[in-house]
């Protein structure tokens, strides 16, 4: 890559990640210009409203399911990060079809509308969740286990698919393996929400928490600044060959979900105890990367630790959240 602007589209550019992203890229001096895709089925209008006065953002609203959709959003595009998801391990286990369609069949027209507009470099999100119940810790990215969700196969099934256009076609592929991010803009609301925006919002009714299994289960939980990172440093790596190259994104630091309400407790000076409920299908008991790669090849460098993140998202959420 030779230019000093590039334009790059970011596919869920509403949700959380994405929203996160697009602010740091219209905060950078390589970037020309930023469209975003998205169907707003999970990600916000809202997310993006303090940037919609910027000449220099698109929003384009489709689906990654449609082919023609996606031939349409990487036009006249240099870069592309391919944030569009249907998350959630247990939304994926209640259905796997809809996870297939968007994960697999939206990854496969995105990759395939970028070959023919001839774009080389795209970065994409990946999960923790591909190394399924292998209990090795930390996590390499050579690590392997049993999937356990159709949410994991999806995930795999995209990192295969980057390894077979790299060799087939030229491009380069960069994977993001994120391990629980955390941090503004993350949805509370719906039955498949993450443990942290779950927890807060309890915290800001005053109810008790739901947690599934006895709490001991451990996460790399990783405040989003540290995603948007790395997703910025694997756009704008100089790379003269095609390849296809994952990366375990997190902080190398992990916290039980005892602790994790503790640290929220603490925070809004509250004593009140969970609920504890059976462990759900597809949950692992344990999760913890191992970043030496993404240091070296990326120069990855986590700016926000746990602690700090979690003080960041609790005032954005009492403050901010509506």
């Amino acid at each position: 890559m030779s230019k000093n602007k590039y334009k790059v589209l970011v596919t869920g550019g509403a949700g959380f990640i994405g929203s996160n992203l697009v602010e740091a890229l219209l905060n950078d001096s390589r970037v020309d210009s930023v469209r975003v895709l998205d169907d707003f089925s999970n990600g916000k209008r809202s997310n993006l409203d303090a940037f919609l006065n910027d000449p220099r953002l698109e929003v384009v609203e489709g689906d990654i399911r449609d082919y023609a959709t996606c031939v349409k959003a990487v036009k006249g595009m240099d870069l592309i990060s391919h944030q569009a998801a249907l998350g959630s391990v247990p939304r994926s286990v209640a259905d796997p079809l809809a996870t297939h369609h968007v994960n697999i069949t939206g990854t496969a027209n995105v990759f395939t509308a970028a070959k023919e507009e001839g774009i080389k470099k795209i970065v994409y999100a990946s999960s923790s969740s591909i190394y399924g119940d292998s209990v090795t810790l930390p996590k390499l990215e050579e690590h392997r286990g049993n999937l356990l969700s159709p949410y994991a196969m999806s995930k795999s099934i995209a990192e295969q698919y980057s390894a077979m256009y790299a060799l087939n076609y030229g491009m380069s592929f960069v994977g993001l393996r994120y391990f629980n991010i955390f941090g503004p803009k993350q949805d509370p609301e719906g039955p498949y929400a993450a443990v942290i925006p779950l927890f807060l919002n309890a915290l800001r009714k005053g109810e008790q928490p739901k947690v599934f299994g006895d709490g001991e289960q451990s996460r790399d939980f990783t405040f989003v600044s540290n995603a948007v990172q790395a997703n910025v440093l694997s756009l704008f790596q100089e790379n003269s060959k095609a390849e296809a190259k994952v990366f375990n994104i997190a902080c190398g630091f992990r916290t039980t979900v005892n602790e994790l309400w503790a640290s929220l407790s603490a925070l809004a000076n509250t004593n009140t105890k969970p609920i504890y409920l059976p462990v759900r299908t597809g949950d692992i008991p344990h999760s913890l990367a191992d970043i030496d790669k993404a240091r070296k090849d990326l120069g990855f460098m986590p700016d926000t630790a746990f602690q700090e993140g979690l003080k960041k998202t609790y005032a954005w959420f009492m403050n901010e959240y509506k």
